[in-house]
């Protein structure tokens, strides 16, 4: 990192400027992937056999571009850059991590859970993270540290006229209900998700795709998200760095606080959690 961009990173971060900022490239990402949606898109295959689009590609390099421009230096990582160039070997203490297009089966199928999703490391832990859900124009962030999360539709009504909801809106999770109801991948078998469901208190459960499980939660709406299989670092940090910044938690399998930088960027098993 150069010297002058850590000052003005962390003076963005507790003035909540930096996910302003965030949102915005966040924003303007989701507007470049929504014509390829639903167009029939070529889909080409990675090596780890999941897909990938020209607007995984599009997208990645609008949001490296406009990070690299506002904090140089500050070390990326993004998954379409570690599926061409491998992953780095080790990481700073400040790093962003950067999924262009979270949930790119469904976007090819035609479904709305797919996000943009930005997210600021320090030290192992989120500090700042952006969730954009492009089909329907809303973003979720994290405000400077120890200010809640927020939520707006920044989409427009009208021409010219802005959408009574593109104000930012605070946003809590809720306590846990009598009856929980958990949000799992569409992944796994129905018998494991009633049985993951349960294991965490939680008597009913629906399935979608992408960051937008962690958002659900922080907005009250979802009381669990437990994974159980692989996902990367950049799947997860955005929508943790929001759920934390709403009043929820994600953990690790022995408890605490689920952390990044580990080899390869592979997640373990998490449970994320409301009230």
């Amino acid at each position: 990192m150069t010297t002058s961009s850590l000052p003005i990173l962390d003076r963005d971060l507790q003035s909540g400027d930096l996910t302003l900022k965030l949102a915005e490239i966040a924003e303007e990402a989701a507007r470049l992937i929504l014509p390829f949606w639903r167009s029939g898109t070529a889909v080409e295959t990675k090596s780890d056999d999941s897909p990938v689009t020209q607007a995984d590609r599009a997208a990645e390099a609008l949001i490296l571009e406009r990070l690299a421009a506002l904090y140089p230096g500050v070390q990326m990582v993004a998954e379409e850059a570690v599926a061409a160039d491998g992953a780095p070997t080790q990481t700073d203490d400040w790093f962003w991590l950067i999924d262009p297009l979270d949930g790119t089966r469904g976007f090819v199928r035609g479904g709305e859970a797919f996000t943009v999703n930005i997210a600021l490391i320090h030290e192992g832990y989120p500090v700042a993270g952006v969730v954009t859900a492009p089909a329907s124009e809303t973003t979720w962030r994290s405000d400077r540290p120890g200010g809640g999360a927020l939520r707006r539709q920044y989409g427009a009504v009208h021409e010219g006229e802005a959408h009574a909801g593109a104000e930012w809106r605070p946003i809590a999770v809720r306590d846990r209900p009598q009856e929980g109801v958990a949000l799992l991948s569409h992944s796994i078998t129905d018998e494991e998700a009633t049985r993951l469901a349960a294991r965490h208190g939680c008597t009913h459960w629906q399935g979608t795709d992408s960051s937008l499980k962690f958002c659900l939660i922080a907005e009250g709406r979802f009381d669990a998200y437990p994974r159980t299989g692989p996902t990367s670092e950049w799947d997860t940090a955005a929508g943790q760095a929001v759920l934390e910044a709403a009043g929820g938690r994600v953990l690790a399998e022995d408890g605490q606080r689920f952390r990044y930088g580990k080899p390869r960027f592979l997640n373990g098993p998490f449970v994320a959690i409301g009230g």
